[in-house]
């Protein structure tokens, strides 16, 4: 019996891989017909957006915003169409006649997409890139904006400060990230501890839903209006565009960042710094990154901690609140460096030696980590054992000189134990002391070895299982994470299959959000591995 099921199983992918093929080869001229004559008098327009394999652009816009070359190799699924729209007639079209011809929707702002679901997609699919809808509109009177969602924060962190220096937006540190997938997950960042997520500060949005009908906050209703902001991109519709609510930062601001290796006690050091980062006051934004080195004393490979630290004020008041809460840091005054908020910005993408117009870049030329990467996340809510610490430093040193691996806590606190954990599908609220990311890259001419440094991150992920968050394990969904669970794409998705990733991510909200699915869009137009699916596809 267990034969039998494994043939018709494999039976299914090849029938399944077949249809494939043939609904590429049916559908592909149906579709581009279909948008055509969507709107016959604005062909030529919507010809100026349309990219096919045949087309010579077509492999660089595809590749353009790819930030993970693992979903860049010849094996990955392409989209038959890439389109990139200039307004939302050329949206409503894509998804009118996608519906029509049978081919699913996949949508890119940023790229950043750390398992590349917002651009491959096992069936035949449409890539709908938002890259030509990017305007940030500012309102410095109402400390307002209108950001559509094919922006990188780093252009909306710059048009924001070209109006005014003292006005900006809590969204994230890396600039090349897409403001409409940042919020749609939530959105944390160097501001989040004062002012909380990219999504508590969304007070309206634009979106196009399965029906094609283009709905504002009101429109849509405060269910849907409520998962939009930090569900998931991909569930619910294409959000062009959202009204965020601007913040104060000061013409002033200080940063240090200190470098301790085990040798010179970065292990105690971590270890202090769980009880001290989630305990500063909220102008502090308090990050450790750890890497290896060979900067040891004896010359040979060691780790190194570095503690940065980002401060809403002066250097005269962060010296004694620094040198008062974690003394064993050992920081002098020397640490300490005042820059104004738009530097602070490029010191922490590591550009310290740009102007500020290197925000409005972009493209992956800066970027420090190898281009193959696979990144898990972890929350963590009571102090880990310095033992264990020790440990999770260690794993570092048995990664071969092929990879870079790098781990990120970021200390939460602040304003985020105040804010419900049902506000906004995002819960990781009160009682979390940090958010770590683990991730490991590499190179190229490695990519046949990957399978290598996957194995490292599942046996670190699995060491880490005891000291983390429990019941359920909770994940970031910005850091998408396929390991954790996902849909069955060919076939119905259970709710107990669908809750092992969904709980992990949004914790009990998880059942809100298939609630705003079902009554939304309970066709399951938009989907794709951990999209939320309706509660009619899938039983109990």
């Amino acid at each position: 019996m267990k034969f039998l099921h494994r043939s018709l199983s494999l039976l299914f992918i090849v029938v399944c891989s077949l249809s494939w093929v043939t609904a590429s080869a049916n559908s592909h001229d149906d579709f581009l017909e279909c948008l055509y004559s969507y709107h016959p008098n604005e062909s030529s327009s919507i010809t100026q957006v349309i990219y096919t394999e045949t087309n010579s652009s077509y492999l660089a816009l595809l590749n353009s915003s790819i930030r993970n070359q693992r979903f860049s190799t010849p094996n990955t699924p392409k989209p038959l169409v890439i389109v990139t729209p200039l307004n939302i007639s050329h949206v409503q079209a894509t998804i009118y006649c996608a519906k029509k011809h049978g081919l699913e929707i996949r949508t890119r702002s940023g790229g950043h997409d750390f398992e590349g679901l917002s651009f491959v997609s096992p069936v035949p699919f449409v890539v709908i890139d938002l890259v030509n809808l990017r305007s940030v509109d500012v309102d410095v009177e109402n400390e307002e904006a209108w950001v559509q969602s094919g922006a990188t924060v780093g252009e909306v962190y710059y048009r924001i400060n070209e109006r005014s220096t003292n006005l900006s937006f809590p969204a994230a540190v890396f600039r090349t990230v897409g403001i409409g997938g940042s919020i749609s997950g939530g959105g944390d960042g160097s501001l989040f501890r004062k002012y909380g997520l990219s999504a508590d500060n969304v007070i309206d949005a634009q979106l196009v839903d399965a029906n094609g009908r283009v709905l504002d906050r009101r429109s849509v209703g405060e269910d849907l209006f409520w998962a939009i902001r930090g569900g998931g991109g991909g569930s619910f519709g294409i959000v062009i565009s959202w009204k965020i609510k601007l913040v104060h930062v000061p013409s002033t601001v200080t940063i240090f960042s200190v470098g301790r290796t085990l040798e010179q006690n970065a292990t105690q050091l971590l270890h202090r710094w769980q009880y001290v980062a989630p305990n500063l006051p909220n102008d502090v934004y308090p990050v450790v990154t750890i890497s290896t080195t060979n900067a040891s004393e004896n010359g040979t490979k060691t780790v190194l901690a570095t503690f940065v630290s980002l401060f809403q004020g002066g250097a005269n008041e962060f010296i004694p609140l620094m040198q008062e809460r974690f003394p064993e840091l050992g920081l002098v005054k020397e640490d300490f460096i005042e820059m104004t908020w738009v530097e602070s910005l490029l010191f922490m993408n590591g550009l310290s030696n740009e102007t500020s117009e290197i925000l409005l870049d972009r493209s992956n030329r800066y970027t420090i980590l190898p281009p193959f990467v696979k990144s898990k996340s972890d929350y963590v809510r009571e102090p880990m054992p310095e033992i264990a610490l020790q440990g999770l430093l260690l794993h570092l040193l048995e990664v071969d000189e092929g990879g870079t691996a790098v781990q990120n806590f970021y200390a939460y606190g602040g304003i985020m134990d105040e804010i419900s954990e049902t506000e906004t599908p995002f819960p990781h609220r009160n009682g979390t002391l940090y958010k770590i990311s683990y991730v490991i890259a590499w190179q190229e001419e490695e990519n046949n070895n990957s399978q290598r440094y996957i194995s490292w991150m599942s046996k670190l992920y699995s060491y880490m299982g005891p000291f983390v968050s429990k019941s359920p394990r909770e994940a970031y969904v910005n850091y998408r994470d396929l390991d954790i669970g996902s849909n069955n794409y060919y076939g119905k998705t259970s709710y107990k299959q669908a809750s092992n990733w969904g709980r992990k991510y949004f914790k009990n909200n998880f059942d809100r959000l298939v609630y705003v699915k079902t009554k939304t869009d309970p066709k399951n137009f938009f989907k794709h591995e951990q999209s939320i699916p309706p509660r009619l596809h899938y039983s109990t």
